[in-house]
């Protein structure tokens, strides 16, 4: 008999409902009874992507007797960590300061009040490397909540202490300025892996925004150790097993150091995030393997992951067929049957080797430079491509008639923020209409399905329940939708998507700016009241609302010369200063916007029709040229559309700004005090690069 999960919208939250648990979704009722029958809670957090969730599912809580233990014992209560980002947060940061590490699925005991008092990761079924079994575990929380009931009071007690303290009001902890972002340099140079890329160590995370950073630290100030390391992460990871070298797109992390074994699982925020550091990169090297890579990563999400109505759904499963990687990889009979004559090389290009490189089976990967293969077995680079292209193609439709993996159709607004960021920098930098019509339709989407007339974003979408049963949207949904919305400004020109983003700002300041803490929180004023306010401010797996927020409110002051919305961001970065010095690989994101804040926006003004062909040529130059921190505007000339009634924000890149002799004209400034104005496109390059090089 399903349980009550079975009325629920997650993907994940489905997988269990049918499980013999008793599982409540996270809310009031379960608390209501924990309260009532003086029973702790057994609160199991996990995601649909998640594979040693399914493993921790399969083992225990499909298991008849360990859910008799659970349902008699315990309020179990199952949440998705995509739908409850403060949920998890807030107890993740509990496990953490217990055990020492965190992960999913997470596994936290609480008080019926909902305060924590022992948590983990996976539990196996039978007690395994020093890992107690699931089921000594409840067995010893059951007798601790009986009898020893003093002991876990100190523990809460303790634990309430340590939340109260992360709310007490920010201080300033260092200035900005260079060395800091100089001392955040040497931070994450320190931890790099300078033999295949990335950052020492396994499993092997693409830590995206550690390296985009590393990439605008390259351009301020020439260290070519820093663009090196972009370069060889990038390319280690797109020629390796992470990457899917037929589909596109890219895996959660590696188990390995050598980016060969993924976990399979592939997730939207991941792709986003490297999506737009390829776009970066391209920029700054012209490099036709990261193009084909990032261009790749757009196919896949195209054809995988965008709903009819133009959302982008959440994550793929690492399993199918009961197996995890099934979906992508390859035994030789399946191999020479695919490619025919093709097979000898496209086998060398890839790294088929004998005995396989995983259970068996192959990953397919590029270990070696393709230029460096074609000289090696003597074919010709053009030869080379055509055949590549010929197999990815058949290897593509062959792999199409398997089980596919499971798809979690969750639009979640954060990430899909995040990859509308993404892909209107590609439509710009690439000049792709595909890119570009693939943003609108995201950009229309969530306006019309996840935003409100008082600029509040809602979490979740989905098919079906639209957002019918989504919670309102935390801190990082309203940020990064309306960053997304300032990168189709910057690639349409048109007023409205500019207008929204003002509009979301608006709400974040209002609703999540707390005037006593002086610092943003994670949940909004009106959001349910929870053990603790969360807020954290630190760029893991995706960046943290604070520092998309701090991004946003300098990007929109560079474009509207707000200084109230830049000084609060200032003074969140200088809460901040020191612990992103001392700490730069749990801050790159929020980096990028103490880079900003402290050498200040190339800010380009384009006047001109944007039908004519000039404009359209200065605007690709733009789009081309790296440049670390853009604000990006266009009028018709003589302030013409700089401002809205709705809005109630002027455009100030374009004040006062006319065409040169009739001709679409470019002004490139700095602080709102401009070089000469240009109408050649190869001049704006120039000055563009200038611009963007730290005095």
């Amino acid at each position: 008999m399903p349980n009550r999960l079975a009325a629920e919208t997650s993907p994940y939250l489905l997988q269990h409902a049918s499980n013999p648990v008793d599982w409540y979704p996270w809310g009031d009722e379960a608390f209501a009874r924990a309260r009532a029958e003086d029973r702790p809670v057994l609160l199991s957090v996990g995601y649909a992507a998640c594979h040693w969730c399914h493993v921790m599912a399969h083992e225990s809580f499909e298991d008849d007797e360990t859910a008799a233990i659970m349902n008699a014992a315990f309020v179990n209560i199952k949440v998705d960590r995509e739908e409850r980002p403060d949920v998890d947060g807030i107890y993740m940061q509990a496990v953490q300061s217990m055990t020492g590490h965190g992960g999913w699925p997470m596994t936290v005991f609480l008080m019926p009040d909902g305060t924590p008092f022992y948590g983990g990761t996976y539990f196996p079924p039978q007690d395994r490397q020093g890992m107690p079994s699931f089921r000594r575990v409840l067995q010893s929380i059951i007798d601790s909540y009986r009898t020893r009931r003093p002991a876990i009071e100190q523990t809460t007690a303790a634990l309430r202490a340590w939340y109260d303290a992360q709310a007490e009001p920010a201080v300033a902890s260092g200035p900005l300025g260079p060395p800091m972002l100089a001392r955040a340099y040497r931070s994450i140079a320190a931890r790099l892996d300078r033999a295949v890329g990335g950052f020492e160590g396994a499993p092997k995370f693409p830590q995206a925004m550690v390296l985009d950073f590393l990439l605008r630290y390259w351009r301020r100030t020439d260290t070519s150790a820093a663009l090196d390391a972009v370069r060889l992460a990038f390319t280690q990871m797109a020629r390796g097993g992470i990457f899917d070298q037929v589909g596109g797109g890219f895996h959660r992390y590696t188990v390995d150091a050598d980016w060969l074994v993924p976990h399979f699982e592939k997730m939207l925020y991941d792709n986003a995030l490297l999506s737009r550091l390829g776009v970066h990169l391209w920029q700054a090297t012209s490099d036709p393997e990261v193009r084909r890579v990032t261009e790749s990563t757009i196919e896949w999400l195209a054809r995988e992951m965008t709903d009819p109505d133009g959302g982008w759904y959440a994550s793929l499963d690492a399993d199918s067929e009961g197996h995890e990687g099934r979906f992508y990889v390859w035994d030789d009979a399946e191999l020479d049957a695919v490619l025919g004559g093709d097979a000898p090389l496209v086998r060398a290009v890839y790294g088929v080797v004998p005995g396989g490189t995983f259970e068996g089976r192959h990953i397919l990967h590029s270990p070696d430079d393709p230029t460096a293969i074609a000289a090696r077995l003597g074919v010709g680079a053009e030869a080379l491509a055509a055949v590549m292209a010929r197999a990815r193609t058949r290897l593509l439709s062959a792999r199409g008639r398997r089980p596919r993996p499971t798809r979690d159709d969750k639009v979640i607004a954060a990430w899909n923020g995040l990859m509308l960021r993404a892909l209107a920098e590609a439509a710009r930098a690439f000049g792709s209409a595909e890119a570009r019509g693939m943003a609108l339709a995201n950009g229309a989407f969530l306006a019309r399905e996840m935003l409100d007339g008082d600029g509040r974003v809602m979490r979740s979408w989905t098919r079906g329940a639209g957002r019918a049963r989504s919670v309102g949207g935390f801190l990082e949904d309203h940020a990064a939708v309306a960053l997304g919305f300032v990168g189709l400004y910057q690639l349409t020109f048109d007023r409205i998507w500019l207008d929204r983003a003002q509009r979301i700002a608006g709400a974040i300041e209002r609703h999540f700016w707390d005037e006593r803490a002086q610092a943003f929180f994670d949940t909004a004023d009106d959001a349910e009241a929870l053990i603790t306010r969360p807020r954290d401010v630190t760029d893991n797996a995706v960046p943290s609302g604070t520092s998309l927020t701090v991004d946003l409110l300098l990007q929109l002051a560079d474009l509207t010369d707000d200084a109230a919305r830049r000084a609060r961001a200032e003074w969140v970065l200088t809460t901040l200063a020191e612990p992103m010095a001392r700490h730069g690989a749990a801050f790159g994101n929020l980096l990028g916007a103490a880079d900003r804040a402290i050498h200040g926006a190339t800010q380009v003004a384009l006047i001109g029709d944007v039908a004519d062909p000039a404009f359209q040529a200065l605007a690709a130059a733009v789009g081309r040229t790296y440049v670390p921190d853009l604000a990006l505007a266009a009028g018709a000339g003589d302030g013409v559309a700089s401002h809205t009634a709705d809005a109630g924000a002027r455009v100030v890149l374009l004040d006062g700004r006319s065409p040169l002799d009739g001709r679409p004209t470019a002004y490139v400034c700095h602080g709102f005090v401009c070089d000469r104005p240009v109408t050649d496109a190869d001049a704006l390059a120039g000055q563009l690069v200038a611009r963007a090089v730290a005095p």
